[in-house]
């Protein structure tokens, strides 16, 4: 399993423009360590206790409601 680098994450951070630290998160896991599936990139987050808080925050409990959150702006009609 990946280990986030937070060192790593923070300089990322200050070059992205998102506000919102999950956001950046997320963008810092496709970017740097080339994540393209929902379930690694939980599966990474559920063993890094901060990472772990953020899901928390957000209620995002299982593998299905973080692909809630990434697909939320794909709605089908």
């Amino acid at each position: 399993m990946i280990k986030i680098d937070w060192d790593e994450f923070k300089f990322f951070k200050s070059y992205n423009k998102k506000s919102d630290n999950f956001e950046n998160l997320l963008d810092f896991l496709k970017s740097y360590y080339k994540m393209t599936s929902p379930k690694e990139m939980f599966a990474t987050m559920r063993e890094d206790d901060t990472a772990q808080l953020m899901l928390n925050k957000r209620e995002l409990h299982s593998l299905e409601d973080l692909e809630k959150y990434l697909y939320k702006d794909f709605n089908v009609k």
